[in-house]
């Protein structure tokens, strides 16, 4: 066994791969029926309520619809309990007044339907993303399979969180630029709801001199706003940003936990580093990827090479990234496959796949129980492969 064993992967083919998909697809599949019949009233045997975080956002649909505010720490904590108190503690909101708009329907409904509702509508959203780009990667793999088979999915599904609805909206945004500039701003718009993984976006669009797209997602972010604004108050505004600077606080302090988040800030701190370094790593890394994607796009058009490398760099760029917000890789890991499978792979590219698709799986434990912060480096590894393959000739 040479250094080709992992440099060129060439005993990973086609038949294997769909092999490997179709075992992980079963493992994800089992683990989540197992995790249901286990469970006692909603509540798993660990303790934890199904779908553990979205009881964050439907008590915030609750608290709309009785004038409740919901960026008050204490009245959320209190209006949570009321349905389900955990000894893990409780869900905080940090999320804008933007998002106030998705959250007030689900108040309408008990917790389980909502959650149901929930999950299949952002997955919905996220299929109708992926399926452009897996048409143009052109891998002979069923689409099901692939959605199945990703670890990051049912990270996703068990925290009942955001990840399919924002990761959908920025990959088919990315996908539509070239034929449907505003409906692709307008998308872009809305992903302003968890605005840290849109950073590199303005950059590059602009560079790219895509204008209609730029003004469609400005006029977007702003109507939300205003939405936001005029039906549940403007005080909302002002009072998210105290709520984030709190939610800034507990992040340095670790109460999110280091080992559920990739990026490198929660790397750093999860290695002891303290706070202030971490987060001077954190902004050199996250300059680093914009200057290299910047350089990419300069002088370039929007092409589906420079919207994989600017989806890959985003969970990089962020130092407020967990590992259920990994699906977003699914559209740049399909098109480097693409790439691979109809001009031949480059050397480690294969490995960069093989980690980003498997590494969600695994690097949560390994960094709670070994104290190993894995995924900052896979992050690393996709985002480099698929720049390389997005500044080569044509």
């Amino acid at each position: 066994m040479g250094a080709d064993f992992l440099r060129t992967m060439d005993w990973l083919g086609a038949a294997r791969a769909r092999g490997y998909l179709r075992l992980l697809a079963l493992l994800n599949a089992v683990m989540l029926i197992a995790l249901i019949a286990t469970s006692h009233g909603g509540v798993d045997r660990n303790g934890f309520l199904l779908g553990s975080d979205f009881i964050s956002f439907w008590t915030v649909g609750q608290m709309l619809g009785t004038h409740a505010n919901p960026y008050d720490g204490a009245a959320h904590i209190a209006a949570q309990r009321m349905f389900f108190a955990s000894d893990a503690g409780y869900t905080a909101f940090f999320y804008p007044p933007s998002f106030l708009t998705f959250c007030r329907p689900l108040g309408l409904l008990g917790y389980f339907p909502a959650l149901g509702l929930w999950l299949a509508t952002t997955a919905a959203v996220y299929l109708a993303a992926l399926r452009g780009w897996w048409r143009e990667a052109d891998t002979q793999m069923p689409l099901w399979l692939l959605f199945l088979a990703f670890p990051a999915v049912p990270i996703v599904v068990t925290h009942g969180q955001t990840a399919f609805l924002v990761a959908g909206l920025l990959g088919l945004g990315a996908w539509l630029v070239p034929s449907r500039p505003v409906l692709a701003g307008i998308l872009f718009g809305l992903a302003t709801i968890k605005p840290q993984f849109g950073v590199l976006l303005p950059l590059v669009l602009l560079l790219t001199r895509e204008w209609k797209v730029t003004a469609a997602a400005a006029l977007t972010a702003l109507v939300l706003a205003a939405i936001a604004a005029l039906s549940f108050g403007w005080q909302t505004w002002p009072d998210w940003l105290a709520a984030s600077a709190r939610a800034e606080d507990a992040m340095a302090a670790g109460a999110v936990g280091y080992a559920k988040m990739t990026s490198p800030f929660a790397a750093l701190k999860l290695l002891g580093a303290s706070t202030t370094s971490a987060y001077a790593v954190q902004a050199i890394i996250s300059l680093a990827v914009a200057g290299v994607l910047g350089w990419a796009a300069w002088r370039r058009r929007w092409s589906l090479a420079l919207a994989a490398a600017t989806l890959a760099g985003a969970p990089l760029a962020t130092p407020f990234v967990l590992d259920y917000d990994t699906v977003i890789l699914a559209f740049p890991l399909l098109w480097l496959t693409g790439q691979g499978l109809r001009g031949g792979f480059a050397p480690w590219e294969k490995l960069a796949i093989a980690l980003a698709v498997a590494a969600p799986a695994f690097a949560r434990p390994l960094a709670m129980n070994a104290g190993l912060p894995v995924m900052p480096l896979v992050l690393a590894a996709l985002f480099a492969a698929v720049w390389r393959r997005a500044i080569a000739p044509a």
